[in-house]
């Protein structure tokens, strides 16, 4: 069954032209050019440190230049973004760097959250992980509605069977995915919505994967799944992690599509790093006319790599949901850090 249209985000989960100088923050439907002096403002606060050394597939650079054409609602965008990038000019903080402890992450977190829970009615959860160290920190244990994030969810269900039938993708499935992940093309993901057998096929990939709060969206609207960000965070493992469900294989394939978003998606997480690999999702309700804007994905910064997922709901415009997720992303991984985060108004 194909989402109703208030159940399913716009194709790409919002496109729309993005400025040069917004330095990849891609934005969607700009309401009086807010968008645009939205993102721009808020790619001038980011704090870009450390390099990517090394890293499994594709990814995306936060110095690429994004695309300025008009794309009609409906037509997927045709840039990518260069996977290649110059290392950073900072590396990891020096020795008075203090990172805190892990038991008190969590209220640290909360604390510097405030100013993003204050503003604006958006409702925001976190979490983040340095994998290096294991030192993680998560906010917010309500579920979300996952937009166009759902759609890495989907694919790794559409893997998980075909590794269970012991084969890779088709050519169809491959060209399929790619679509649905780098374009975020909303018809792909209708058809591999099917293809993994919809709710039922995402639920029972979901106990496989170890996502024990997610619930596929209901009469086979996936963008309504709701998820949390602990959830998200769980599925960041699984994509990027050697331990995993997924075999290294179906690693690569996911990753090297979440390398080569769209330059106008080409936002969220990677507000907190020079190298990345996402996934963006973002949805206006119908009836309260709020915005629901998520991001997630692994970063490479201050000389380390963090998975972050940030799931939110309730802002009044999409550019104020987008600077609020940013906001939250760069307060998360500086919360890992032990550093004071660089102080950016949410916009909006």
């Amino acid at each position: 069954m194909t989402p109703r249209p208030a159940a399913r985000p716009p194709h790409g989960t919002g496109h729309g032209s993005v400025p040069p100088a917004a330095c990849g923050n891609g934005g969607a439907r700009p309401r009086g050019g807010r968008i645009r002096l939205a993102l721009a403002c808020s790619a001038a606060g980011v704090i870009l440190t450390g390099c990517f050394a090394g890293g499994d597939g594709a990814t995306g650079d936060r110095g690429a230049s994004t695309s300025a054409q008009e794309r009609a609602a409906g037509r997927s965008a045709q840039g990518k973004p260069s996977a290649s990038a110059s290392p950073g000019r900072h590396g990891p903080a020096g020795p008075g760097r203090r990172r805190p402890n892990p038991r008190d992450a969590n209220s640290v977190l909360a604390r510097s959250l405030e100013p993003v829970r204050a503003h604006g009615g958006t409702q925001v959860s976190v979490a983040v992980l340095e994998p290096s160290t294991g030192r993680q920190a998560v906010y917010g244990p309500q579920t979300h509605i996952t937009a166009s994030v759902a759609k890495v969810n989907i694919l790794a269900a559409l893997l998980l069977f075909a590794q269970r039938e012991g084969r890779s993708l088709t050519e169809w499935e491959t060209t399929t995915a790619a679509a649905m992940i780098q374009s975020s093309d909303n018809d792909s993901a209708d058809a591999l919505w099917r293809r993994i057998g919809g709710a039922e096929g995402l639920a029972e990939a979901n106990k496989t994967l170890g996502l024990t709060s997610t619930r596929p969206g209901p009469d086979g609207h996936w963008g309504l799944t709701r998820t949390t960000a602990a959830d998200q965070l769980t599925l960041l493992k699984a994509v990027f992690e050697d331990r995993s469900p997924l075999s290294e294989a179906s690693r690569h394939l996911i990753q090297g599509f979440m390398g080569r978003i769209d330059p106008d998606q080409a936002w969220g997480v990677s507000a907190e790093g020079s190298r990345w690999q996402l996934k963006n999702g973002w949805l206006q309700r119908s009836r309260s006319q709020r915005w629901a804007i998520n991001s997630m994905g692994r970063v490479k910064a201050h000389g380390s790599t963090f998975y972050v997922a940030v799931l939110s709901h309730g802002s009044p415009t999409m550019s104020h949901g987008i600077s609020a997720v940013e906001r939250a992303t760069r307060t998360a991984v500086h919360t890992l850090c032990g550093t004071p985060p660089p102080v950016a108004p949410i916009i909006g």
